[in-house]
């Protein structure tokens, strides 16, 4: 089959497909099911979960798709593409690899970047026993970012304000005052919740199965959204001691958030926290690869739309559906050029982990 057709349509077409390559491949799967919410369709939404290699393997790499939701066509199908494709057959001795489809089964199938409760996961895991951060920035783009109306004087007045504050401050203090990550808004973007989500919790269970007792821990964790269309920058993530050492598995092209040098702005309480909390003894070495599909101001309008849709709007609607389309447009570009782009940088980089791994 070629590569394009592993790649899927909505949710419950990309979950079949990821149950029946793995039924190919002879792997068992852990199907958690989340119980606070239900699909666009109205269908039951898991957390999928496949491992290839042995139960006793030191050293683990995490395959994930769709912690940000509607991201989860291209991470999906990459899924898909390993297992019926027939790679990783022989894995290097002492590892083994865990498939997560779905991290955000909501988000997935309503193609939305958030979960049932707004939270965007990548924000989400942190110590909620510990002070929320303030984010003063956020604070101060929120209203021009959720305006009131998405057609009308609301909407014009809010672009207006945008305007001006990137001719004043500059794009990239927008986007990072934008994306950083907030705990006050509930209604707004990127916001980060209150308590760990369903996903959070779920996702940490899972981890701690695979590679609680594991001595090297890798993760790819696979987005859209940002950067040049089909490229996949790949993002070090988690703590950066170990920036080095990614570089080494990755021909020094991975970025850092912190260091200026990623298309991402810094933020905190990623997934990679959760998952390597539960590996306590673990080397770590995260990496999210993040393939770009339109230019940035079209992404984060559409996401601003999506938001505004689900909190004053009715998805329904012509306006709903030109929305919706909108949204997908910025996170899963269907066609096949784009397809087969993310396609070779995912295996490849993938190979290069298991390398790493393998010498670590």
């Amino acid at each position: 089959m070629s590569v394009p057709s592993h790649f899927s349509a909505t949710y419950s077409e990309a979950r079949q497909k990821f149950l029946n390559a793995c039924e190919h491949r002879g792997l068992a799967v852990e199907s958690y099911h989340n119980p606070n919410a239900k699909g666009r369709e109205g269908e039951d939404l898991f957390m999928d979960v496949a491992r290839m290699g042995p139960d006793s393997a030191s050293k683990v790499l995490f395959v994930s798709s769709a912690t940000h939701g509607g991201e989860g066509f291209c991470g999906s199908g990459i899924q898909v593409n390993l297992l019926e494709g027939g790679y990783l057959s022989e894995l290097p001795e002492d590892i083994a690899v865990v498939f997560i489809h779905a991290i955000n089964p909501y988000g997935f199938s309503h193609v939305r970047r958030v979960n049932e409760d707004n939270i965007d996961l990548n924000r989400n895991f942190r110590d909620y026993s510990e002070p929320l951060p303030d984010n003063p920035a956020y604070r101060e783009v929120h209203n021009m970012i959720v305006p009131k109306d998405w057609d009308g004087p609301a909407r014009e007045a809010a672009e207006k304000a945008i305007e001006e504050y990137v001719k004043l401050n500059g794009m990239a203090k927008f986007q990072a005052a934008v994306t950083g990550g907030q705990h006050v808004h509930a209604n707004g973007i990127f916001y980060g919740g209150k308590k760990a989500a369903w996903s959070n919790e779920t996702l940490r269970t899972v981890s701690k199965k695979h590679a609680g007792d594991a001595k090297h821990l890798a993760m790819l964790d696979i987005h859209t959204g940002l950067g040049p269309y089909g490229y996949g920058e790949l993002i070090y993530v988690g703590d950066l001691s170990g920036i080095d050492r990614a570089n080494e598995w990755y021909d020094n092209e991975v970025t850092s958030p912190e260091s200026g040098t990623s298309t991402s702005a810094p933020v905190s309480g990623t997934i990679d926290k959760g998952i390597c909390e539960m590996a306590p003894d673990a080397t770590n070495t995260c990496v999210a690869i993040e393939y770009g599909t339109i230019p940035l101001m079209e992404v984060l309008n559409a996401l601003r739309a999506d938001n505004w849709l689900y909190a004053y709007g009715d998805v329904d609607s012509d306006l709903g559906k030109a929305i919706k389309k909108q949204v997908r447009d910025a996170f899963y570009c269907d066609a096949d050029d784009w397809k087969e782009m993310v396609w070779k940088r995912g295996i490849e980089t993938i190979e290069k982990a298991l390398k790493g791994l393998e010498k670590s």
